[in-house]
């Protein structure tokens, strides 16, 4: 039995994943255990985390890898900085230091920070380093259900790299072609991110949710100015409107006068109409190159699967579109597409490609629903909840499916904490909070009340696979909630002239369908298909509400405030129950309702944690 160990760090979403002869065995985000949001820490937690679940000590683990390559990285930024000069030198002067001292000597220093799980692990020549996008294409082509795929990666960047195409075909997967640094999709994503006043590399969930809220007025100022897109999609950015290469900003003077206002400040500025447009035009303009990359890929490679990593793969808009254009056959994205997922990724390209292996995707999908996480017994869960002082009762699991199924159907919005924690960025009904979406009011609720953030922000419908096409354009899986698709027809409510000639957040208020609370303003809603074999009570509990309301789809966000990382264990979650507005919170076997509760255990969330 080959163990290996994959680790992502140093950058963005640390994160660690086991890997057993090629089988996925347990994988987690650092920032879960340290409730820091995107923590880029060591993963120490994670690791230790992975080790336990799979029952080895660090020193029987057979080899470790790194999701990219160091020296390639400090390569980038020194001629970066070079062919720059003297613009940069303030950053420059700033980040060199840390490289000299630690991260360029990455692989001595990961030794020593492995020391700590195990002091009789001392193998330096165990350590190897994947590059940062053949980690991610890895992560997303070997838990696929294809023999063969195109698998296109887009981010902010690697090494080098930030786009890249890979051919995989069995257990080989070659990188084909490449964007290099500073030409950059993710980049440019995110430079709008920061000019619209969002947290860069936690914020454009943001801007894709305001997008359709505005009218793409600017896409062709954006094309004639920022980005020159050629007919296959590959495309350069004119580095005189941005300074992510030199500044510690993403946009400057120039990209702010050709659009007539400086970056929003968060703290005193409201959005306005201006920053929905926005939002909608570098929208429009994403997803036209990535149609155009995949139209150019299938007809060079006449391929029909396709394969998606790289944060820009966390685009369910985008990727909608691009299933909408039937350019492809089959599409499977990586639910871990971001820098976490490269932990993951780097262990199967070691597996496969390293050490050719041979691949029988013995499963639809070996990411087994990307319920990868920590888990906790019902004797644990009820022993953490009376340390806490929580009031609860212990129900069978068919009474707690009814219970919870009533709650819901009156309206209430409920914490539900069960099996194994999600691996990557979406809750997906293992550390979620769910509600009733024919109700007018409960988008607005769980936003403010709950969450404590933008109105704005859409909801997710978690809904049973066999009955996504009753209710959603959409007749594939998206077991990830990746992808975005319009309500059917006949369950949308058509708007009133008056209500057509409404603007901006006024559009909020307006039912639009039969499932309101998911429904985002443009008829679209980013679905979640439910399956049995991945995640059986979350099944049997939608089942149990649709035979109470004949509604097979629940509101489905992540188990967690603003700007706080998804809830890991049963205090993580009894504090979230407590410092918001949750009605009750189904966890494990025990179910709690918030008017039970001692009144002097209710915390303070509203402010807690930072905007992201």
């Amino acid at each position: 039995m080959t163990k290996i160990l994959g680790i992502s760090a140093f950058y963005h979403d640390s994160a660690a994943t086991i890997v057993e002869n090629g089988k996925i065995i347990a994988a987690a985000q650092e920032e879960r255990f340290t409730r820091i949001k995107h923590d880029s820490g060591y993963p120490f937690n994670a690791i230790q985390f992975v080790l336990n679940f799979a029952n080895i000590k660090l020193s029987e683990i057979d080899n470790i890898i790194f999701f990219e390559k160091p020296f390639l990285k400090f390569e980038r930024l020194l001629e970066t900085y070079v062919a720059m000069a003297p613009r940069g030198f303030l950053q420059f002067s700033k980040a060199m230091p840390t490289w000299l001292r630690e991260k360029l000597f990455q692989k001595k220093m990961l030794f020593n920070l492995l020391k700590q799980h195990d002091e009789n692990f001392n193998n330096q020549k165990k350590i190897f380093f994947s590059e940062h996008h053949l980690s991610h294409a890895a992560s997303a082509f070997f838990p696929s259900p294809f023999k063969e795929a195109i698998v296109l990666t887009a981010d902010g960047v690697g090494e080098w790299a930030t786009t890249t195409v890979a051919i995989g075909n069995k257990n080989n997967l070659e990188i084909k072609k490449e964007i290099h640094f500073p030409h950059s999709l993710g980049l440019l994503y995110s430079s709008f991110t920061y000019y619209t006043g969002f947290k860069v590399n936690s914020g454009e969930y943001k801007l894709m949710g305001l997008a359709p809220y505005g009218e793409p007025k600017y896409v062709d100022l954006i094309k004639n100015n920022l980005i020159n897109i050629k007919d296959d999609g590959s495309f350069r950015l004119d580095q005189n409107f941005f300074s992510y290469t030199t500044g510690f900003t993403m946009t400057n003077e120039k990209f702010h006068s050709l659009f007539g206002q400086n970056p929003r400040d968060s703290k005193k500025e409201k959005i306005t109409q201006f920053h929905m447009d926005i939002a909608s035009s570098i929208q429009k303009v994403t997803e036209e190159i990535m149609i155009k990359i995949c139209k150019s890929l299938k007809d060079e490679y006449k391929i029909s699967n396709l394969c998606l990593a790289g944060g820009v793969a966390l685009n369910c808009v985008a990727n909608g579109k691009i299933l909408k254009e039937k350019i492809f056959d089959n599409i499977w994205i990586q639910p871990a597409a971001g820098d976490a997922g490269g932990s993951l990724g780097s262990a199967l390209a070691y597996w496969y490609i390293e050490l050719n292996k041979e691949r029988n995707n013995e499963t639809k999908d070996e990411m087994k629903g990307s319920y990868l996480g920590p888990m906790y017994s019902n004797e644990e869960i009820q022993n953490s909840l009376q340390n806490l002082g929580a009031k609860f009762e212990v129900l069978s699991e068919e009474d707690l499916l009814n219970k919870t199924s009533d709650d819901l159907a009156n309206g209430h919005a409920i914490g539900w904490f069960q099996g194994r924690m999600e691996f990557g960025p979406r809750a997906l009904g293992a550390r979620s909070i769910i509600g009733d979406p024919r109700s007018s009011n409960m988008q607005k609720n769980l936003n403010l009340k709950v969450k404590y953030r933008e109105s704005f922000r859409p909801f997710a419908p978690s809904v049973l696979s066999e009955d996504v096409d009753s209710w959603f354009e959409l007749n594939t899986d998206s077991p990830y909630m990746l992808l975005v698709a319009d309500i059917k027809k006949e369950k949308q409510n058509q708007m009133t002239e008056e209500e057509k000639k409404l603007f901006g957040i006024d559009k909020l208020n307006i039912k639009r369908s039969e499932i309101p609370a998911v429904t985002h303003v443009d008829y679209s809603a980013r679905i979640q298909t439910v399956h049995e074999q991945t995640n059986k009570k979350y099944y049997d509990l939608i089942k149990k509400f649709k035979e109470k309301t004949n509604c097979s789809v629940i509101v489905n966000t992540s188990f967690n405030v603003r700007g706080e990382p998804i809830v890991n264990t049963p205090k993580d979650a009894f504090n979230c129950f407590m410092g918001t507005e949750l009605d009750n919170l189904a966890i494990g076997n025990c179910y709690l309702v918030k008017s039970d509760q001692d009144i002097s255990l209710k915390k303070e969330y509203s402010d807690k944690f930072e905007l992201d």
